[in-house]
């Protein structure tokens, strides 16, 4: 990766100027997959599906997401990132255009997959291009990056509240997909790099068995996929879990937007102070934060209790990504380390994908209350595993 200046700028410059579109880019991919969930209502009744199905098809959009985050990864480090990021907003835009028409059901999960491809296209190399750009600055930089995504389920609750007042579900998605080309053609422009096509060997075998031949990337596997499963299954029935405690559908909403405020907020200044204090100790810290903040929701039985609660887990769960993946990133080597960051996503974000499919199965069949309480104990074991057996 070349610069125009060997100094990191996190908001000028050529680094500056394309963390700035890789970050709009992933906004907006949030927000478009994101908005899904405070649409669940409205998409079940016109669907006709029970909540295991809806849980279902975010699983869809999820785990085909997952498992395109290693070949991305490592197609970034053998072709170039642009290659993989603008293909991925291209393809993303042609599944939000697709879900906006579905019909039916099974209509519906064929747009989700296609949305899980184009977003899964996109992440790793994102990634991986910060990491190219930063080296001092990396936890700076990675906290703003993964903020961005904040800023898209900010979105995505607004788009669940007004769209439903002015339109239907469907009309949620077109303008996502339209801002997505946009940011297409700025990444186009503003990137040094070419576009490479080519055979690629994945080398799957070597790349796993250089990963979970290390005993500590194999527990610091487990505890990220914990989170991944608890991230999931918030984000995907948050909305319809606070409506099921009887809150009103803006509170509900509401509920989604303060995780992802909060989050926006937070993921910067967790970053920072990752580049600052070890982050072995800081990453199994903030799980517990939200683990106890969970309680509180659980428990709650009005909108200022679970909407307090709410930010409080907000700002232990968001504190975790731009800290652990700048701890993970400081562990791979150079030359393989957007392939090495894309098959741990693959693991952790699949197993990571069935989180909303537990919650709606377990709703369906018990309560909301015992599987909130269950992601509860997922935080508490992966701090604990980062604690006992991921430190270096």
């Amino acid at each position: 990766m070349s610069h125009e200046t060997d100094e990191e700028r996190l908001f000028r410059g050529y680094s500056g100027r394309l963390l700035l579109v890789i970050s709009l880019g992933w906004a907006l991919l949030q927000a478009g997959r994101l908005s899904i969930s405070p649409l669940l209502p409205a998409i079940g009744a016109e669907l006709q599906i029970s909540s295991g199905a809806a849980g279902f098809a975010i699983t869809v959009v999820w785990g085909t997401y997952a498992i395109l985050q290693y070949p991305s990864g490592r197609l970034s480090d053998r072709l170039s990132r642009t290659t993989l990021l603008v293909g991925g907003l291209s393809l993303a835009a042609v599944g939000f255009l697709t879900l906006s028409a579905a019909p039916t059901y099974p209509l519906f999960l064929f747009g989700a997959v296609v949305i899980g491809v184009g977003v899964g296209l996109y992440p790793t190399p994102a990634r991986g291009l910060v990491s190219d750009l930063f080296v001092t600055k990396r936890g700076r930089a990675f906290g703003l990056h993964t903020a961005s995504g904040d800023v898209g389920g900010i979105l995505a609750a607004g788009i669940g509240t007004v769209v439903l007042v002015v339109a239907t579900w469907r009309a949620a998605f077109a303008p996502v997909a339209a801002a997505l080309l946009l940011i297409a053609l700025l990444l186009h422009g503003w990137s040094n790099e070419g576009y490479e096509l080519g055979s690629v060997d994945l080398a799957i075998g070597d790349t796993f068995r250089r990963i979970l031949g290390v005993p500590r990337l194999r527990w610091l596997l487990v505890a990220y996929a914990l989170y991944a499963f608890t991230w999931q299954s918030a984000t995907g029935f948050l909305p319809t879990y606070l409506r099921a405690k009887e809150l009103s559908p803006a509170v509900a909403n509401a509920g989604l937007a303060v995780l992802f405020v909060v989050g926006a907020v937070v993921k910067p200044l967790a970053g920072t102070l990752g580049d600052r204090v070890p982050r072995g100790l800081l990453a199994p810290g903030v799980l517990v934060v939200a683990a106890g903040a969970l309680v509180v929701v659980v428990v709650s039985t009005t909108p200022a209790i679970a909407l307090g609660g709410i930010a409080v887990f907000a700002a232990g769960l968001m504190a975790y990504p731009p800290v652990m993946q700048a701890y993970l990133m400081d562990s791979f080597p150079g030359d393989s380390m957007g392939g090495d960051l894309g098959a741990m996503r693959s693991v952790y974000i699949g197993i990571g994908s069935l989180g909303a499919t537990y919650v709606g199965v377990v709703a369906q069949y018990v309560d909301y209350d015992t599987a909130f309480v269950g992601l509860v104990g997922c935080l508490l074991i992966s701090s604990t595993v980062i604690v006992l057996r991921g430190r270096e």
